[in-house]
């Protein structure tokens, strides 16, 4: 038996924008952000580069941690960034070659 794991990630545009979300799918999700597959916010904003995320198997967890992020300020959100990821890599920037 496989289990789910949900995602909680945080997508920065090249002017670090911000985009937080959650899903049970993370390579597709992250590929329908950069190729803009789904309209609004990130398409608008270019906010396709994976700069943060965290893991669990619990989806109402990963819902709640989701919006406890989502309510920080801005400040707060590039310190979580800059704790796991301090240049801002694209953590996904090879995974479609």
């Amino acid at each position: 038996m496989t289990t789910k794991v949900f995602h909680v990630y945080i997508l920065a545009s090249r002017s670090r924008a911000l985009y937080v979300g959650v899903t049970s799918d993370l390579l597709g999700r992250i590929f329908q952000h950069r190729e803009h597959l789904v309209p609004g916010h990130t398409a608008r904003y270019r906010i396709t580069r994976f700069v943060h995320y965290e893991a669990g198997e619990d989806a109402y967890a990963a819902i709640s941690r989701e919006k406890q992020i989502k309510g920080w300020r801005r400040e707060k959100k590039v310190e979580l960034i800059q704790a796991s990821n301090p240049t801002w890599e694209d953590l996904a920037a090879d995974w479609w070659r």
